[in-house]
C-alpha cells in the first residue's frame, strides 16, 4: 500500500485460499476473539473477572502473577464507547502494522510487538517501589505501532494530505497534554516508553529519518577500528636482461616486418634503452 518489501524475512504465515495470513492479520483475529470472549463472560459473571487481568504492581510483586504482564492489553471494555473504539484501533493496527511488518520482517516485527507489550509493564513494574501502579488497555501499544510507521515513512500523506509525521506529533501532543490534564501520570509514562521503543526500534534496524545527534552517538559508543601497521613496500627495479639482442630480436624483427611506425610506445623506450647500453659498451 504504502511501500514495498524490503526484508528478506518477509513472508506469510498461512494462506486462506488466495489471501495471505501475516502476524499483523493473526494479532487482529486474536484481539477480535479475545474482545468478544470478554464481552460474554462480563455478561455471565460481571467485570470483576477483568481484574484478574488487568496490570497491577502489586500482584505481580508480591503474589507472583506475572501474567498481568502480558493480558493487560488484551482487556477491551465491553461498553459501545469502548468497542468503537477498539474497532479504529485494529483498524490502524491492521493497516499499518502490515506495513512495518512488511518493511523490518516478521521476526524483527514479533520483537517489537514484544518490546511493547513488556515493556511499559515492566517500568510501571519499577515505578511501583514508589507507587502502586495498575493499568488496562492497548491503546498505547498499537499507536506506538502506527508510531514505527511514521518512522519508516514520515512524508506519506494520510488524513486530509497531512503527512504521516505531523499526524503522530499531532496525537503524541493530544495524548500528553490529556494525561497531564488529568494528571494520570502512568498513562503518561505507558505513551511516552511506548513511542520512544518504536522510534529507537526502527531507527536501529536502520530505518526512519536521519539524525545528526542519533548517528554521533552510536558512533561514539561503537568499536574503535584496530589499525595494523603494513611496512611500506619499496619499489623494486627490474634488471636488466644480460642479453641485450635477445630482449631486442624480437622489436628488430617487428620493424623488418611492418615498419618503424608498427612499434609501441612502450617498445619504443625498449629500443632506445637497449641501444644506450650497447652505446656505453662501445665506449
Amino acid at each position: 500500500m504504502f511501500g514495498v518489501t524490503t526484508s528478506d524475512d518477509y513472508r506469510p504465515v498461512a494462506w486462506m485460499g488466495r489471501y495471505p495470513v501475516d502476524v499483523t492479520t493473526m494479532l487482529v483475529g486474536l484481539h477480535v476473539v479475545v474482545a468478544i470472549f470478554t464481552a460474554i463472560l462480563v455478561g455471565l459473571v460481571g467485570g470483576s473477572v477483568l481484574i484478574w487481568l488487568q496490570f497491577d504492581s502489586a500482584e505481580v510483586l508480591r503474589a507472583g502473577q506475572v501474567w498481568r504482564l502480558f493480558t493487560y492489553a488484551f482487556i477491551h471494555a465491553p461498553t459501545p464507547s469502548g468497542l468503537l473504539w477498539f474497532a479504529v484501533e485494529m483498524y490502524m493496527l491492521f493497516v499499518f502494522g502490515r506495513e512495518v511488518e512488511r518493511f523490518i520482517g516478521r521476526r524483527a516485527y514479533v520483537g517489537l510487538y514484544l518490546t511493547l507489550l513488556l515493556l511499559p509493564a515492566v517500568v510501571l513494574t519499577l515505578l511501583s517501589f514508589w507507587t502502586h501502579t495498575t493499568f488496562a488497555t492497548s491503546t498505547a501499544l498499537h499507536f506506538a505501532i502506527f508510531v514505527a510507521f511514521a518512522t519508516i515513512y514520515p512524508n506519506v500523506e494520510l488524513f486530509a494530505r497531512i503527512m504521516a509525521k505531523w499526524v503522530a506529533l499531532i496525537l503524541v501532543a493530544i495524548g500528553t497534554l490529556s494525561a497531564l490534564a488529568m494528571r494520570d501520570w502512568q498513562t503518561l509514562v505507558v505513551l511516552w516508553t511506548s513511542i520512544g521503543a518504536a522510534f529507537l526500534f526502527i531507527e536501529l534496524r536502520g530505518a526512519g529519518p536521519e539524525l545528526a545527534w542519533w548517528n554521533a552517538l552510536k558512533e561514539r559508543l561503537a568499536p574503535k577500528p584496530k589499525y595494523r601497521v603494513v611496512p611500506k613496500m619499496r619499489p623494486t627495479r627490474s634488471a636488466d636482461p644480460d642479453d641485450v639482442y635477445a630482449s631486442i630480436d624480437p622489436i628488430l624483427d617487428k620493424i623488418s616486418k611492418f615498419g618503424m611506425g608498427s612499434l609501441t610506445a612502450s617498445e619504443r623506450r625498449q629500443l632506445n634503452r637497449e641501444r644506450e647500453r650497447l652505446l656505453k659498451k662501445a665506449e
